[in-house]
């Protein structure tokens, strides 16, 4: 793997997933938040926390499904980038980096305040901010030296955290006065509906996920199962706790406290308890801002990737393929965040709300995009995990309105400054982003529907010397058949893969060629005025991975670069192309190309069933130039005068002119007569800049023939040469 290439190591399996989604869930939120939700909503807060599961577990349903399909380091910003193109893509990407690094920020403050406040003499907000900020700092060593490290750190805290808090349930709903919950909801629906914004923040572990899920192992079985599983444990862990902390001390007195659940547990678990928890709370807020500096770091990276920001941020280190620069601006900005808690006295509040509304914002846009993927369905994607009716679409519709009902009820501070993150995403696009990025996302196929009836024809590419002419020819083709269908061009990149290993992350390196393609080919397309589509593809085998291309697109034409070499190591054009000519079930053109200019193609047309496909290549590649293209046969005099071979070879011309569906002002006829043809056709040919040949669509055992003539021209011919094999 290619540190060079910004591709990441999988390593994570489902233990390491599961508590990087429900290790971030079960984290600083459970220890600072129910203070905070208590005080705005009191014993209803348990309803808050209901609610805001299950808005979440709506987004993680909808991510299961994207995210199998696609994946790849990034998160909801990949996936809405992908459907709804870069504006949206810039909106949501700093959207959830900002978001992420407030959540990570809010923790590491509330590891400060367990730490301060059981200790006398730590009193004070610099001692609170400074431990936030040593923690940090041992973070983002930990996250720069690999993601299996950061897992295995993940695994222990949480395993310890989850086992304290399960005890804290256990014993303290048998110390719950029924009394305390009474009024249960003394600030109405508003109340509950504006918390549930606040402990979104929460609920923030299963999108960690998502945005590492290109270094899952086995990302179509760990990514929905660990996603849905931790939102739904999660949920029901988050509402006991609250029902005991609101049930046991009164909702007006946990509203005070900046460690609310260790003034509960000492009611009930005296001095040990309280030590129990607040070393709970600890690792908890160390582990969640461990997922959140990880998963910011990952949007980031992804942005840089997709051009959306410099490209700087898309390399990951030589030795331990994490995305070390990301990870390091990431912690630069995260430690301003928390500096801020020593002026702003309502840091914490307004740390969660910030994040809160940046995902809920994002989530939105995500449920939208897993309606334009359905729509569109592009090519590529293919999920292991698919909602089924009548899931789809009552889970992305009703995500949609729930997401933004508890937007609505936040704060109104929140809202400007989660809309100013919003409008800066806007102008970032226009003034950087929009130049840079070739993508314009799916939005626009899906509400038009894929054209019916398109003239598909299908361009492998490789080497980027003539990738820019094979496309050429391609577009000229499917331009050439409007009447046949909707011109349409498919570039496919095939990455071979000898022996792939559930370590590898084969999909960044997709998604790179993917953007290459995009970026050599958008040009093209816009100039013949043809639709474009990109494949890239994994595969041991090119050749039958490009075979499999061509079925599955069912194409029409089928254009493959060569480099004119005949006769080696068993095989006539090489081990890539001789199954493409032999097995494809369309038209197929092995161009090599020697000069920029298509100019004026010359068919060599010799009777037979092939004539006709070669003359209306021919025509084709003609238009690449706006050129006329020379149909040419040699005739031999055979004792008879130069006028009657002349003649006979003018009608052998006429014949495929018309078989392939060219008018006679389409063309230009040339008879040569000579006895030696071989050397006629050489001397001929080379006069034009691109020379079509016909190859029989017979193959004799494994191979397939191309004849004298075709050999002399390849070797001898310093033209550009296309070799026809008709379907």
């Amino acid at each position: 793997m290619n540190a060079d290439e910004g591709e990441l190591e999988r390593t994570l399996g489902f233990i390491e997933a599961m508590t990087l989604g429900g290790g971030t869930m079960i984290g600083a939120g459970i220890f600072i938040l129910p203070g905070i939700a208590a005080e705005t909503a009191g014993p209803a807060s348990s309803v808050s926390y209901a609610i805001a599961g299950f808005v979440a577990l709506l987004a993680a349903l909808s991510l299961s499904e994207l995210a199998t399909g696609m994946p790849i380091a990034g998160g909801s910003y990949h996936y809405v980038n992908r459907a709804l193109g870069g504006l949206f893509g810039a909106v949501v990407g700093w959207g959830m980096w900002t978001g992420l690094m407030f959540a990570s920020a809010f923790y590491m403050i509330g590891f400060g305040q367990y730490l301060v406040e059981p200790i006398p003499f730590l009193d004070g907000r610099v001692f609170i901010v400074a431990l936030g900020l040593v923690g940090l700092v041992l973070l983002l060593g930990v996250n720069y030296y690999g993601t299996e490290e950061s897992s295995a750190f993940q695994n222990v805290t949480i395993g310890v955290e989850t086992a304290i808090i399960l005890v804290f349930v256990a014993v303290g709903v048998f110390f719950i006065d029924p009394g305390n919950l009474e009024p249960f909801a003394p600030f109405g629906p508003g109340g509950v509906i504006a918390t549930t914004g606040i402990v979104f923040i929460s609920f923030l572990g299963f999108e960690i996920i998502a945005t590492v899920a290109g270094e899952i192992k086995n990302p179509s079985r760990i990514i929905p199962l660990s996603m849905i599983l931790s939102v739904v444990l999660v949920t029901i862990l988050y509402v006991l706790v609250m029902l005991v902390s609101t049930g046991v001390i009164p909702f007006e007195s946990l509203g005070d406290s900046p460690i609310p659940v260790s003034d509960v547990a000492v009611t009930y678990l005296g001095p040990a308890g309280v030590v129990a928890i607040v070393f709970a709370a600890i690792i908890a807020a160390i582990s969640s801002s461990n997922s959140s500096i990880l998963a910011a770091s990952r949007v980031i990276y992804a942005m840089g990737r997709d051009g959306v920001v410099t490209d700087w941020f898309n390399v990951s280190h030589p030795r331990f393929y994490t995305p070390h620069r990301a990870i390091a601006v990431t912690g630069v900005v995260t430690a301003l965040l928390i500096l801020v808690g020593l002026e702003v006295e309502t840091i914490i509040a307004l740390l969660a709300e910030a994040a809160s509304f940046s995902f809920l914002v994002a989530y939105s846009l995500v449920h939208i995009s897993l309606v334009v993927f359905r729509r569109a369905d592009p090519d590529g994607y293919d999920p292991s995990f698919a909602l089924p009716r009548p899931l789809y679409p009552v889970v992305p519709i009703l995500g949609v309105v729930l997401s933004l009902l508890v937007v609505s009820q936040m704060a109104t501070f929140v809202i400007v400054i989660g809309s100013g993150i919003v409008a800066f995403g806007v102008v970032w696009y226009a003034t950087y982003t929009r130049g840079r990025v070739v993508s314009e996302g799916l939005l626009n196929e899906a509400i038009r529907g894929k054209p019916a009836e398109p003239f598909r024809v299908v361009v492998p590419v490789a080497n980027p010397a003539t990738q820019r002419g094979l496309l050429r020819l391609a577009a000229a083709s499917a331009h050439a058949n409007e009447d046949r269908g909707t011109p349409e061009l498919v570039a496919v990149n095939v990455t071979p893969v000898a022996h792939p290993s559930p370590f590898q992350n084969v999909e960044a390196d997709r998604f790179e060629h993917q953007r290459e393609l995009l970026e050599s080919a958008h040009d093209i397309a816009a100039e013949m005025d043809v639709t474009l589509r990109t494949r890239t593809v994994v595969a041991p085998d090119v050749g039958e991975a490009i075979l499999d291309v061509l079925e599955d697109e069912e194409a029409d034409e089928a254009i493959l670069g060569w480099d004119g070499t005949l006769e080696r190591d068993g095989h006539v054009f090489g081990a890539t192309v001789d199954p493409v000519v032999r097995n494809a079930s369309c038209d197929v053109s092995l161009v090599t190309l020697r000069n920029e200019t298509i100019g004026t193609p010359v068919a060599l047309i010799a009777p037979g069933h092939n004539a006709p496909v070669v003359a209306h290549q021919a025509a084709e590649f003609a238009t690449v130039d706006g050129t006329i293209p020379t149909l040419l046969n040699v005739q031999s005099p055979r004792g008879e005068s130069d006028s009657d071979a002349e003649e006979r070879g003018r009608s052998v011309v006429v014949d495929a002119a018309e078989a392939a569906g060219l008018d006679p002002d389409e063309y230009d006829v040339q008879v040569v007569v000579a006895d030696d043809i071989g050397r006629a056709i050489v001397d001929a040919a080379s006069q034009y800049d691109t020379v079509c040949v016909g190859l029989s669509g017979r193959t004799e055992g494994s191979r397939t023939p191309f004849g004298t003539v075709t050999e002399r021209v390849v070797h001898d011919v310093p033209s550009n040469v296309a070799l026809i094999r008709g379907s």
